[in-house]
């Protein structure tokens, strides 16, 4: 289930999963959604943010503190599966991190479920890069450790993303550089030495190993971290720093063992500062045209 409140898409493009504890029952009916109940639930609603396929977003202010938020109702007429728990599950033992999406309360009518998420109105990371038409290895360096940064809470935390891509990467700040990590519905809680097996994600990012469907680990959402920068390899007359080559070719190693660690990731030159460029003005344009 998606938790980005800003773009709730329907994941067609993800991989299908095949683990037991991953089963879904959706309830198809001819009726559109039924009039929300927000019986309890101390927030005022405003103006739709975002749709998906049981379930609808909007912007809220708490009737008390004016505080806003945004909150997705999802029906539970059309959809009760284990993975929503589990999803809701995780975003509270993730708690209070300042790069991941945060989920402040859960209501429960009889037609509802109500998710109080914080608001984010930066929009897609991607989105914003194209925006700004430009940026230096030193803003993608920024960009890039709240990345790791998320993902190392979520390790420490024992949960493993599983399905990092752009579209669930979020902005928020001023100037938009402040990331948010979202969508934790393929989210998956494991303990030490456990191995995963549901072959899950969007295909693009998914690390080898899954797509393979052989037992992976925490280490298949590194490769999701250098994927989402390259696509296997820098095109051709596309000037990119050493440094950076350094660290995604050590992200996109396709044997898991050697894959870099959050640890190895933070101490990288790259992505502490000590070792990359804020001179060289990289055009997303530019990438894609030496692409091709």
């Amino acid at each position: 289930m998606d938790t980005d409140h800003h773009n709730n898409n329907n994941n067609n493009n993800n991989t299908k999963e095949h683990e037991s504890d991953d089963e879904m029952d959706i309830y198809s009916d001819d009726e559109s959604d039924s009039e929300l109940d927000m019986t309890g639930c101390p927030y005022v609603l405003g103006d739709e943010i975002g749709r998906g396929a049981f379930s609808v977003v909007r912007m809220a202010t708490h009737q008390v503190t004016g505080e806003k938020v945004a909150i997705k109702s999802i029906n539970t007429k059309f959809i009760k599966n284990k993975l929503l728990m589990r999803e809701i599950e995780i975003m509270k033992k993730l708690g209070d991190h300042p790069n991941i999406l945060k989920l402040y309360e859960v209501y429960e009518t009889k037609k509802q479920l109500h998710l109080v998420l914080e608001l984010v109105t930066g929009g897609e990371l991607f989105e914003k890069i194209v925006q700004r038409g430009e940026y230096s290895e030193q803003d993608a360096a920024k960009i890039i450790k709240q990345i790791v940064s998320a993902v190392g809470h979520l390790h420490e935390n024992g949960i493993a993303h599983r399905d990092l891509k752009p579209q669930n990467l979020l902005c928020s700040g001023k100037e938009g550089d402040d990331i948010r990590v979202a969508d934790f519905g393929l989210s998956k809680i494991f303990g030490e030495g456990d191995r995963l097996e549901t072959c899950c994600g969007s295909p693009e990012y998914v690390a080898p190993e899954v797509l393979e469907c052989k037992p992976y680990d925490k280490a298949c959402d590194l490769w999701s971290v250098g994927i989402r920068n390259v696509d296997y390899g820098w095109p051709e007359g596309f000037e990119v720093s050493d440094e950076a080559k350094d660290l995604v070719s050590h992200l996109i190693e396709k044997i898991p063992e050697r894959r870099y660690t959050i640890e190895q990731c933070l101490a990288h030159p790259w992505v502490n500062g000590t070792g990359v460029s804020g001179v060289k003005k990289i055009k997303p344009q530019d990438f894609y045209a030496a692409k091709k």
